[in-house]
């Protein structure tokens, strides 16, 4: 107990203290690891509101008050952009440059990155814009080696050192400074949006460390991205910024609004894509979403991307590193393979939450928990060595991403894009010679190449990426999940691409092929891939393909992205109805209740409530007849987070409900600041004083901290209504009653082991309440 009163410092507290009219500094607040009660929070704010509205009317000064006053959240808005906007911006161009230093440097300049460095080169030919003279591996550095089996030695083990550097540094400030800096923090952002209370999950320290370490982790060349992370970012902002304006950070509630706004600006900056980032936060991860927050999410990620844009990252004159032009429209019967990468999506996301929630449990539950250090730097060790040799693991996810997004045009040097003419003279061009016709379409040497090498990075990014997610570095998801995707659909685009070219004259590929033109893109297929493993894993759907239109320009292409995302989610979800956000919500023990799972049992509030038959009596507070030493020794006896205000043990008619942290802050106060307060003082909850004697030391009022009007239920409620009652009002607890008699209480908690219960699981899995 005495580590909640260390909590509290008294700030000039009147002499005699009467709860009735003066506000104690720490009423009304949380401790760590309790939810909030929004029922609470919202009048607490209605209440606020009328009181500045009736001032207006009385003088100018108050007027402008409550111009400002409603102001103030479109003005948090905007600065949470500008800030979400400005870190991923410095976010994207020190990845983009530390990636490249694992390769080698610049000689014009060290800050300058591999592409930027050439861009200024006038001996840069187009076939080879990536090499020029002012950029130098670090075998030509070191050793001055420029070709041969040297080279390749020395600027693989420099990979791997710069790779175990940049992760080590990670994983050790995460580990010294911001322990919630690690993972991607949307289950636990979810988890936070929903009522929850974490206590510096969203401070300033994890702002600083993830920022920092989200660079380095993603630069290390480990199988993750920054963009779930930077949902965790822009939330802490969102949060450091509520602290300077007193409405937000005095009410749980708004700021959860605001922290809703700051999903939407993550995504916003993290894609590139503005409507994408406010459907995400409507459909994933918000828990409360009033048509005002949708307006402030909307301008606010308006502002973000406005300031990535005029930071202008990638170099592009865009947002994106992924926009492509493709320039052949899409065939009917091509939403049959669209489907099958649909279903291989949702059997991915499947096999990914099952594999993954399996190696975290092991995480958790052995020695290998204990070695997270070692566990980063002997997975980037593992990653770098296989890595390197392949191209497509070499580069980063990004970099992969959009190559395989490419569609093949007549200036292309890769390597997908090398084709063969009917003569078997070798093409880096779609329309290499028009007089060979379709022909100059057939799969080249170095194309086989390329295909077998993305067979083995499918698979290699398969294993990874199960292993990584959930390691104490920042790390997303999305990337990842969307890099799978995309390696599967181009495979699967070229193999069509030479069926349509071979078949050009049968019943099914009639009129696709034209001489001098594409038959199929490739790159479309790849995109509609990463649509549907994203959309597998996280089991998104609208914001999913409002994400992947803005996030590629592909407008013309919403019917096959759409087709691939519903065909994704229903066979991720016939093999399992959680998201791997959901799973992670479940492993961790938080108290949050998915709106999207249905409670369909048959069973009452009696079979839920606490206590049950043969535990001890309920903990339960008299309205006049205990005394200070008596509740202070019923606090010390207890965790419980509240208490229930009854007549009397006799009678216990309900009165109210008082949460433990205003009571032990009230009496804490009332000992330092009322003259006369004993143990044997009397707390009275009544409104009017009972009879008292000239010589009994003078009683505490409480009645101010007592909640007159709990939620109750009756003994016969049927489960599933509580549970809705919980969800829509955002309950911490429920009184259950029996002709005005209190029986018990149901706590959120108590639901949450009861579903699990009912579900066959652990309920002692949930560790929160």
């Amino acid at each position: 107990m005495s580590e909640v009163y260390t909590e509290w410092r008294p700030n000039n507290s009147p002499k005699l203290l009467d709860l009735l009219d003066d506000t104690v500094p720490g009423i009304g607040t949380y401790e760590d690891f309790n939810t909030i009660d929004w029922v609470r929070e919202k009048s607490k704010d209605r209440d606020r509101h009328r009181e500045i509205t009736n001032k207006s009317k009385q003088s100018t000064v108050a007027l402008l008050f409550s111009i400002s006053d409603a102001f103030s959240g479109w003005l948090l808005m905007l600065l949470i952009g500008l800030m979400s906007g400005a870190l991923a911006g410095g976010i994207d161009i020190a990845a983009h440059w530390m990636t490249d230093l694992k390769e080698g440097v610049c000689l014009n300049g060290f800050w300058f990155n591999h592409e930027h460095c050439c861009w200024a080169s006038n001996e840069t030919t187009f076939q080879e814009r990536d090499k020029c003279p002012q950029w130098k591996s670090w075998a030509e550095l070191m050793v001055g080696v420029s070709e041969g089996p040297g080279l390749y030695v020395v600027n693989y083990f420099m990979y791997m050192c710069w790779a175990l550097l940049f992760a080590f540094l990670a994983v050790i400030l995460v580990r010294a400074f911001a322990p919630y800096a690690c993972g991607s923090g949307i289950p636990e952002i979810k988890t936070i949006l929903s009522g929850f209370i974490i206590r510096g999950y969203l401070g300033k320290w994890t702002l600083i460390i993830k920022t920092i370490t989200l660079v380095l982790a993603v630069s290390s060349g480990l199988s993750l991205g920054k963009e779930g992370p930077l949902v965790h970012v822009a939330c802490c902002c969102a949060n450091v910024l509520c602290h300077f304006f007193t409405k937000y950070r005095r009410n749980e509630a708004k700021r959860r609004e605001v922290l809703s706004a700051a999903s939407a600006v993550g995504v916003s900056v993290a894609f590139g894509a503005p409507i994408g980032g406010v459907l995400f936060s409507l459909e994933e991860v918000s828990y409360y979403f009033p048509l005002k927050t949708l307006w402030r999410s909307f301008f606010a990620a308006l502002v973000a991307a406005f300031t990535l844009r005029s930071i202008n990252p990638f170099g592009n004159s865009r947002l994106v590193l992924f926009y492509v032009e493709f320039h052949t429209p899409w065939h009917l019967l091509e939403l049959i393979p669209f489907v099958l990468l649909g279903i291989f999506g949702g059997l991915w996301g499947a096999f990914f939450i099952r594999a993954n929630i399996a190696w975290c449990r092991l995480r958790k539950n052995t020695c290998l928990g204990h070695y997270p250090v070692l566990e980063v730097v002997v997975v980037t060790l593992l990653t770098a060595f296989l890595a390197f040799p392949i191209e497509y693991t070499r580069m980063s996810s990004s970099e992969l991403i959009s190559e395989l997004f490419n569609d093949c045009g007549l200036l292309d040097s890769s390597k997908l894009c090398c084709y063969t003419s009917n003569s078997g003279s070798a093409s880096g061009s779609v329309n290499a010679t028009a007089a060979n016709g379709l022909g100059a379409r057939l799969v080249g040497p170095d194309l086989y190449t390329a295909m077998w090498q993305l067979a083995l990075a499918l698979l290699l990014k398969m294993i990874f990426t199960v292993v990584t997610f959930g390691m104490k570095v920042p790390s997303g998801l999305f990337i990842p999940s969307m890099a799978v995707g995309a390696i599967a659909g181009r495979l699967l685009g070229v193999c069509m691409e030479q069926l349509a070219i071979r078949h050009h004259e049968g019943d099914i590929f009639r009129g696709w092929c034209s001489p001098g033109a594409d038959c199929i893109t490739p790159g479309l297929y790849a995109m509609v891939g990463a649509a549907a493993c994203l959309g597998g894993v996280t089991r998104m759907t609208v914001s999913l393909v409002v994400i992947m239109f803005e996030l590629t320009g592909g407008l013309e292409y919403i019917v096959p992205l759409m087709a691939a995302a519903m065909t994704s989610k229903w066979v991720a979800d016939a093999l399992g109805r959680e998201s791997i956000y959901e799973a992670h919500i479940r492993l961790n023990g938080y108290p949050f209740l998915e709106a999207k799972e249905e409670f369909r049992h048959k069973t009452l509030a009696t079979d839920v409530m606490q206590p049950r038959r043969g535990d001890p009596l309920l903990s339960v507070l008299t309205e006049s007849r205990m005394t200070v030493e008596e509740v202070e020794r019923l606090i010390a006896d207890t965790t419980y987070s509240g208490f229930p205000v009854v007549i009397s043990q006799q009678s216990p008619r309900l009165v109210g409900f008082v949460l433990r942290r205003d009571l032990v802050i009230s009496l804490e106060n009332a000992r330092r600041n009322q003259e006369g307060v004993v143990s044997m003082s009397p707390i009275l909850f009544t409104e009017c004083d009972p009879p008292m004697s000239p010589s009994a030391p003078p009683a505490v009022k409480l009645r101010s901290i007592l909640d007159l009007s709990p939620f109750t239920v009756t003994v016969h409620t049927p489960m599933e209504i509580v549970v809705d009652i919980f969800r829509k009002l955002g309950l911490r607890q429920c009184l259950v009653i029996q002709n005005g008699r209190l029986l018990g209480i149901i706590t959120k908690k108590d639901i949450l082991k009861h579903m699990a219960q009912m579900a066959n699981r652990d309920p002692d899995s949930i560790l929160f309440n």
